[in-house]
């Protein structure tokens, strides 16, 4: 089925030509969290899995699959109010030797101090700044991964409202706790921290939230994501190109 998608992607590109040339298809910001409760070995799990996702063959198909309408990729660190940090600067995946570079950034990065606080809120905030310089994109998303609650500043309850009328798609990564000795306590601390997730953090008609089992679990949780957000996009866009293109209009 995903191989039929990416053929239909490339159909709609070749139907289109320079339609699709104008702008990147999709903003994607990623929000890292370094709080307190994410300990050296946590946080290179967590830094490797991105890695390791974008560098999945689903997600670096569906990344490079239409070059012309790129995607844009920024990932910032955050912690405490003081803290979000961007650690990969706006770049568009325009090649397969520019998704190796973020990759290799990514497995490069070091833990830098932080504090250990959670400010949720703050980290949604700081998300949608960065994707407000990204009006030229199509669709913008937000992903916030987390392993806890906001415990500083304000209440990501009290942001959303801030960001529902931007029509930016906030989707979160929840992280359960990563000790096998809590058994099928996980379970049920992850269910409670999605549901937190749910109803406070995402925005959005076609958000949702995937949760890793641990950090151990990161890398393939995040790779569904990317696999998800990016096969969806990819089947819209071709819709809405092969659609401008019959009714003469040159935009999506």
């Amino acid at each position: 089925m995903r191989i039929g998608c990416a053929a239909i992607a490339l159909c709609g590109a070749v139907i289109v030509g320079d339609i699709a040339q104008a702008a990147c298809r999709q903003a994607l910001a990623l929000g890292l969290d370094v709080s307190g409760s994410v300990d050296a070995r946590e946080y290179r799990l967590q830094m490797d899995g991105l890695a390791a996702a974008l560098d999945s063959p689903k997600v670096r198909q569906a990344l490079l699959i239409l070059p012309g309408t790129p995607v844009e990729l920024l990932v910032y660190e955050w912690s405490g109010p003081e803290d979000p940090t961007v650690i990969l600067p706006w770049t568009a995946v325009t090649s397969a030797p520019v998704l190796d570079a973020v990759i290799g950034a990514l497995r490069a990065t070091e833990r830098r101090q932080a504090t250990p606080g959670t400010a949720l809120g703050l980290a949604m905030r700081e998300g949608v700044a960065h994707l407000s310089e990204k009006s030229n994109c199509w669709k913008l998303t937000l992903d916030i991964s987390g392993d806890g609650k906001s415990n500083l500043g304000p209440r990501p309850v009290d942001i959303k409202p801030e960001i529902e009328p931007t029509g930016i798609t906030i989707n979160a990564l929840v992280i359960g706790a990563d000790a096998p000795a809590l058994g099928d306590l996980r379970q049920a601390e992850i269910s409670g921290l999605s549901a937190y997730f749910q109803n406070n953090v995402i925005v959005g008609s076609d958000s949702f939230v995937e949760t890793a089992l641990g950090f151990e679990d990161y890398a393939e949780a995040m790779a569904r994501k990317l696999e998800r957000e990016l096969e969806t996009l990819i089947l819209g866009q071709v819709d809405g190109l092969v659609s401008a293109h019959k009714t003469g209009h040159t935009h999506p």
